[in-house]
């Protein structure tokens, strides 16, 4: 699947948003890719995954027993791509700032587990998790995404598979752009919601 076929994939969902965002991580954009939109659609995802999943294998073969994301974002891409590659899911969620198992979910010690995650930008999501997968005794043997925001640059420790990278500017708050500061606001993304 090509770039383009795949910001297609977005479009279509009414996913790939221009404005003045506040990301999970701070940082602030001009442009958006909400993930929830593609993913709404059964069929976009499997198709979008089925891809993801095919690139995993490749890198990683089929020695895969388990499937980690983060919530929330990662909650249903890390459920399609476990479907399509045959294993479990499980998912951490934020307690007291920290992404932990919870609802009975364990990593059988020496699981050899994918990471999954919907959008990289920085990657401390996606550390966080792949720390928490190795504190719960799996091994992280990857991680996958839909979309790199970070062209390549995140360092998560292990191999990183996206169906695309995109370099997309961001900023800190204080560091906007004037056409940035001249637009109000958004925070789309669920970190921190009270």
């Amino acid at each position: 699947m090509t770039k383009d076929e795949v910001l297609a994939e977005f479009k279509a969902a009414g996913a790939l948003l221009e404005g003045h965002f506040i990301l999970s991580s701070g940082l602030r954009s001009p442009n958006y890719l909400q993930c929830a939109r593609v993913l709404m659609d059964p069929r976009r995802a499997e198709r979008l995954c089925a891809v993801l999943a095919r690139q995993v294998k490749a890198r990683i073969g089929d020695k895969i027993d388990l499937v980690a994301s983060p919530a929330m974002g990662g909650v249903i891409v890390g459920y399609e791509m476990a479907r399509q590659l045959g294993v479990e899911s499980v998912f951490f969620e934020r307690v007291d700032g920290k992404l932990v198992l919870r609802r009975g979910f364990t990593i059988p010690k020496g699981a050899r587990v994918v990471m999954v995650e919907d959008i990289v930008t920085t990657g401390l999501s996606s550390r966080e998790c792949i720390a928490g997968i190795n504190e719960e005794g799996g091994v992280t043997v990857g991680a996958a995404c839909l979309i790199d925001r970070s062209n390549g640059k995140a360092d998560l420790g292990v191999p990183l598979e996206a169906l695309t990278r995109l370099d997309i500017p961001t900023y800190p708050a204080d560091g906007l752009p004037p056409e940035l500061a001249a637009i109000p606001a958004i925070k789309p993304g669920s970190r921190g919601l009270k």
